[in-house]
């Protein structure tokens, strides 16, 4: 797979300064386009709901207007969906493919086989929504992990803070959920099944976009990032500019 060229940029929230990744080079955002990518990432991904797609799309898009992540991945979790049921797909942006559709664990204070209760607070071992900005990898208690930055102000911003990272972890599989009725739980973290875990991050790292969704009304109302962006998508389409001549990717 092809990955998008990028360089660091700034990212401020609240008065601080946090490095993050990365400018990439992609197409032209148009109304056309984004039609047409919806159509053939619905077509790859049939069992995600179309609106939580076009959701995840908008994000793409506003993001990209801010200059904030890369437009050739898109990971998309859905947690109104039950553990037990895949509810993780990676997109390729740029060939419209899907690449992972797997099963993803919530916080242990999140929910049992459903996710009911979200958090941004220190302590709280819940998962949080919103849109986040994949970072660099690392060996930690958990193995081989993905650090993630949270880009919502009072809905994820302390992620990174609170060690909420993508790791694998040996209660994540098939087998575990039919013994017990759900997966296992994490402490907050999208955890993965061990045999996809590195996979997947190596695929997503340094600079791509995930979000993580529930029909939280109050979450959809307050969030930035996610119920202004297709003000965003309508402005890119209506005075595009060509892509950015960039360098290669810098590591943080």
């Amino acid at each position: 797979m092809t990955k998008g060229n990028g360089k660091r940029i700034g990212w401020r929230r609240a008065g601080l300064l946090t490095a993050l990744v990365l400018l990439p080079s992609g197409p032209v955002i148009t109304v056309a386009h984004a039609a047409e990518t919806f159509e053939n990432l619905r077509t790859a991904a049939p069992d995600l709901d179309p609106q939580v797609l076009r959701l995840a799309l908008d994000a793409v898009d506003c993001s990209w207007v801010r200059e904030v992540g890369r437009r050739d991945l898109l990971t998309v979790i859905d947690y109104s969906l039950a553990s037990t049921e895949p509810r993780m797909w990676v997109f390729d942006l740029e060939k419209q493919e899907l690449l992972f559709h797997e099963l993803v664990a919530h916080g242990v204070n999140t929910g049992e086989n459903y996710a009911t209760r979200f958090s941004n607070r220190q302590g709280s071992k819940q998962s949080s929504l919103g849109v986040f900005l994949t970072g660099e990898t690392y060996d930690g208690r958990n193995g081989y992990s993905l650090r993630l930055h949270g880009l919502e102000d009072g809905v994820n911003h302390l992620a990174l803070d609170r060690a909420i990272v993508v790791h694998g972890a040996w209660y994540v599989s098939e087998a575990f959920g039919r013994e017990h009725g759900r997966l296992g739980r994490s402490w907050g973290c999208p955890a993965l099944d061990q045999e996809v875990a590195r996979e997947v991050i190596d695929t997503v790292k340094e600079g791509s976009l995930l979000l993580i969704y529930y029909p939280d009304p109050s979450w959809q109302e307050s969030s930035e990032l996610s119920n202004r962006c297709a003000e965003a998508r309508t402005a890119a389409a209506v005075e595009p500019e060509p892509a950015p001549q960039i360098s290669p990717i810098s590591r943080y």
